[in-house]
């Protein structure tokens, strides 16, 4: 064997190990963040309930046969919501997978693990292409533990949005791509922006937004508008793949009270940095947060100014990864209230200070790139935990769920007693501050007497009969929504929406009466369906065909 080959031979049985490291480094890394839930118990965040609560109606759901679920059956207190149908499926389907194997008073954990690996892994992978190993396992492991992850993972709990994370260094990683290679990275393109409007929608807007900037400072250096080609190809792929989630979230948003997101605490102008309002609870988060950005930034910028190498080396990307940074940083004050404003669908990002989710992956990147002492880097780190620990004991402090908090929410699924719902997925016309929580399911609206037998009631269908002594309406103990398909005696009939309340109230006639509610596949859904799987089906054989092509021999293709 030559030396040469002894070489090639060496560096094939040491790979295993080169990629085993990067992934238990960062396991170990993601496993540290969590180690205060071994003392306090589990992180009970603002979004904590609302996640928590869908994971278990989804594998409530599954039981059923249900395997894509629309609507939340149990949310209001068991009258609904459409709220599968608004909240992208990558999170509550990962969540309920986990729930569905593991305890449910650990699954939170696992999958905050799971993800954090995950977004390290990614970072990994973008990382080692012009990193050495020792730094790319190094800025891999920092993205996994970045400040802005803790403060998702203790104060926020917004599963979607860290899921999100992971995204963020593929999003670049194809960008660089489609500037070397060209078209060729359309397809992985897509499927990252298609995977972000399945993830999370204010994470999706934040990417999409990057890509925009990210592309136009490229085409501005390179006098390449192809460039703007390949990336209007991309969106328009991703948003084709995402469209059985998108074009039901969309066009049924004049169904419910979608204006409830941006309402007042939740809209921009009060989430800037520095910013107070009559709430003490929402400005003591905004302090935490504030510190955080103020510290990501204070790291960033002059990082950034400090990245000779990769200025030297690409001076074009190190120009579009400051642009990127001054604009998340820009982003979170004030004075950019104008382009809240104005800007597509941005103020329904709600929190300006989101945009640390982009802004925490460059502070990750421009410490490796422009701190290079391990001293320094190990200092940067240290400040970062001071940072986050004076915001938990002088701004506000985390909250906690015992094991017993976790199975009183499942007992309130397993019950069917229900949770509080989301304003912005309630249906128009319905008020979940006026129900009746303990309702039953069928109830005589006037002065008719009634025999109400319920023989089937999940949560997309419902079968009762009703004994009437005189014509009169049923009131459900269900939201009124359009997809609801009402059936009486087998026949189709209108239903009514009780003022005040948004029940679902059911004209019936003397006697016997066989009633039967299904919600319904709308239009929308059946088109967006359609168009994902044409688009999946011209992706695979667009892929099959191009390694075809690459499979044939240059001269059996005329070259």
């Amino acid at each position: 064997m030559s030396r040469a080959e002894q070489k090639l031979s060496v560096t094939e049985k040491s790979r295993p190990s080169m990629l085993w490291t990067p992934l238990l480094i960062i396991a170990a890394t993601a496993l540290a963040v969590e180690i205060p839930f071994l003392f306090l118990g589990t992180p009970s965040g603002h979004d904590v309930e609302f996640h928590l609560y869908s994971w278990l109606e989804v594998v409530a759901q599954w039981k059923q046969g249900i395997v894509l679920p629309r609507w939340a059956s149990l949310a209001h207190f068991a009258y609904g919501e459409p709220r599968f149908i608004f909240y992208p499926p990558a999170s509550w389907t990962l969540g309920a997978l986990l729930t569905s194997i593991f305890p449910w008073t650990i699954a939170s954990c696992i999958y905050i693990w799971i993800t954090l690996i995950t977004a390290g892994v990614s970072m990994f992978h973008l990382a080692r292409r012009w990193l050495t190993p020792r730094d790319a396992i190094f800025v891999a492991a920092l993205y996994a533990a970045n400040p802005y992850h803790l403060v998702i993972v203790y104060w926020r709990s917004a599963f979607a949005e860290l899921l999100a994370s992971c995204l963020v260094p593929l999003l670049l990683l194809f960008v660089m791509k489609a500037v070397e290679e060209g078209r060729r990275a359309i397809i992985p393109l897509a499927m990252v922006l298609a995977a972000a409007w399945l993830t999370n929608a204010p994470a999706a807007l934040m990417i999409h937004y990057s890509f925009a900037l990210l592309i136009i400072f490229f085409v501005w250096q390179r006098r390449e508008p192809r460039l703007l080609f390949i990336a209007a190809c991309a969106v328009a792929l991703g948003a084709a793949l995402a469209s059985f989630y998108l074009l039901p979230a969309i066009y049924e948003q004049r169904w419910i009270d979608i204006a409830q997101a941006v309402s007042a605490g939740s809209q921009p102008q009060d989430n800037f940095l520095f910013v107070h309002t009559t709430d003490p609870d929402h400005d003591a988060f905004n302090r935490l947060i504030t510190w955080i950005a103020i510290l990501e930034m204070a790291v960033t910028l002059p990082a950034a100014w400090a990245a000779r190498s990769l200025r030297s080396t690409r001076r074009d990307l190190w120009i579009t990864l400051a642009a990127w940074a001054t604009a998340c940083s820009a982003m979170m004050f004030a004075f950019t209230n104008v382009l809240w404003i104005y800007l597509p669908k941005l103020r329904f990002m709600q929190f300006p200070w989101r945009w640390l989710l982009c802004l925490s992956f460059l502070f990750t990147v421009f410490v490796v790139t422009g701190v290079k002492r391990w001293f320094a880097r190990t200092a940067i780190c240290m400040v970062a935990l001071l940072v986050i620990a004076t915001a938990w004991h002088r701004a506000q402090a985390p909250w906690w769920d015992t094991s017993a908090d976790l199975r009183e929410m499942e007992d309130n699924v397993v019950t069917g007693a229900g949770y509080e719902g989301t304003d912005e997925y309630t249906p128009s016309g319905a008020d979940g501050n006026a129900i009746d929580k303990d309702a039953r399911r069928v109830v005589v609206e006037g002065p008719a007497h009634a025999a109400i037998r319920v023989s089937q009631w999940t949560a997309e269908a419902k079968t009762f009969t009703a004994e009437m002594s005189a014509p009169d309406r049923l009131a459900l103990r269900l939201f009124s929504y359009p997809a609801w398909r009402v059936e009486e005696n087998g026949r189709v009939v209108q239903t009514a929406t009780r003022a005040g309340t948004g029940q679902m109230l059911i004209p019936v006639q003397a006697g016997a009466n066989k009633i039967e509610i299904t919600f319904i596949r709308t239009w929308d859904r059946t088109v967006g369906a359609w168009i994902s799987f044409l688009a999946a089906l011209g992706l695979i054989l667009w892929t099959v065909r191009a390694r075809r092509h690459q499979a044939v021999p240059a001269d059996a293709r005329g070259v």
